[in-house]
C-alpha cells in the first residue's frame, strides 16, 4: 500500500464544501465546558446587534439634520441636536463594535490554541516514517497559515459577514417601505451583484494564491532543512546547488505573487465599478424624487449612505472567501 502523500490531503481538502470547512470550526463557537468562553460569545453577540441597530440608525440623524437645515428654520438648537446625536450615534456603533471583538478574542484565541495543540499532538502520533521523509520548513508555514486563519474566519465570518448579509435585508425592506420599490430594487441587485463579482473573480484567482503557497512552503522547507543539515552541505561544497533550489522556489512564488497581484486589481476595478453604476442610478432615483416632492434633500443622502455603509463591509468578503477556501 502506497504511502498517503501531501497532495492526497491536499485533493481530500479541496472536496470539502465550504459550509463543512465553516462548520468544522462551529464547536469553537460554543466550546463544552468552558462557560465563561459561551458568556464572551453572548456579550459578543448582543454587541454585535447593538452595533448593527446603532448603524442602521445613523443615517437618519443624518437625513434629519439635512432636512431641518434644509428647511431654512431659524431655530439653530434643531439641527445641533441632529448632528451631536449623530456623532453619537456613530460613537457607539464604532464602540460597540470595538466591546464585541473584545469580547471574542479570548474565544479566538482559545481555538488557536486548541487547533495548534491538536495539530502538534497528531504529528507526534505519526509514523516514523512520515518523520523521516519530514519537510520542516513547509509543515510549519502550513501550521502557521491555519492556526492563524481560524481567528479570522471565526470573527469575521459570524460578525462581519453574515450580520452584513442580514443589513442588507433590513435596508431594502427600509427602502421598499418607506420609498420607491426601484430603490430597493436597485441596492438589492448592486450588492448581489457586487458579492457575485467576488466570489466569481476570487475564485478564479484562488488558483494563484495558492501556488503562492505552495513555492512559499516549499521555499521554506529547503532553507530549513539546508540549514539543519548545514554540516552536510559544507561537507559536500554544495552551498551553490542549494541557493539555486531555494531560488528556484523564490521565482515561481515572485511569478505567482505577481499574478495573484494583478488579478486583485482586476477585482477591486469590478467591484469600484459595480458600486459607482448602483451609486450612480439610486442617485438618480433619489434626485428624480426630490424634483417629484415625493423625497426630501435629506432622504436623497440617506439613500446614499445606506448603499455606502453596505458595501463597505462586504470588502472582506473576498479575503474571507479566499481563507475558508
Amino acid at each position: 500500500m502506497s504511502k498517503p502523500t501531501q497532495f492526497d490531503a491536499h485533493a481530500d481538502t479541496l472536496g470539502r464544501s465550504h459550509f463543512e470547512t465553516v462548520a468544522s470550526l462551529l464547536p469553537f463557537l460554543w466550546p463544552r465546558g468552558y462557560w465563561n468562553l459561551k458568556v464572551r460569545v453572548a456579550i459578543a453577540v448582543v454587541c454585535l446587534i447593538a452595533a448593527k441597530v446603532t448603524n442602521v440608525y445613523v443615517p437618519f440623524l443624518y437625513k434629519g439634520a439635512i432636512d431641518t437645515l434644509d428647511s431654512g428654520a431659524a431655530v439653530i438648537a434643531v439641527p445641533v441636536t441632529f448632528v451631536v446625536a449623530y456623532g453619537v450615534a456613530r460613537m457607539f456603533a464604532q464602540a460597540f463594535g470595538e466591546l464585541r471583538d473584545a469580547a471574542f478574542a479570548k474565544v479566538g484565541q482559545h481555538a488557536i490554541r486548541t487547533v495548534a495543540l491538536a495539530t502538534f499532538t497528531h504529528l507526534h502520533q505519526l509514523s516514523l516514517r512520515f518523520h523521516l521523509d519530514r519537510q520542516t520548513g513547509g509543515m510549519s508555514r502550513v501550521i502557521e497559515r491555519g492556526t492563524r486563519a481560524i481567528e479570522f474566519i471565526l470573527s469575521f465570518t459570524l460578525f462581519n459577514i453574515l450580520p452584513t448579509l442580514l443589513e442588507i435585508f433590513l435596508v431594502c425592506g427600509i427602502l421598499l417601505v418607506r420609498y420607491d420599490f426601484w430603490l430597493a430594487v436597485v441596492t438589492f441587485v448592486t450588492i448581489t451583484g457586487f458579492i457575485g463579482w467576488t466570489i466569481g473573480v476570487t475564485e478564479w484567482r484562488i488558483k494563484y494564491r495558492r501556488e503562492m503557497n505552495r513555492t512559499d512552503s516549499e521555499a521554506n522547507t529547503k532553507a530549513i532543512d539546508s540549514l539543519i543539515n548545514y554540516e552536510t552541505v559544507k561537507y559536500f561544497n554544495n552551498e551553490d546547488h542549494e541557493a539555486s533550489r531555494y531560488d528556484d522556489a523564490l521565482a515561481r512564488y515572485q511569478t505567482a505573487a505577481v499574478r495573484s497581484k494583478t488579478s486583485l486589481s482586476l477585482l477591486n476595478i469590478g467591484q469600484g465599478a459595480i458600486i459607482s453604476i448602483g451609486l450612480v442610478i439610486v442617485m438618480i432615483l433619489a434626485g428624480r424624487g426630490v424634483a417629484d416632492g415625493t423625497m426630501t434633500l435629506g432622504d436623497f443622502v440617506l439613500v446614499n449612505t445606506f448603499l455606502i455603509q453596505l458595501y463597505l463591509p462586504l470588502n472582506f468578503l473576498g479575503f474571507v472567501y479566499r481563507e475558508i477556501k
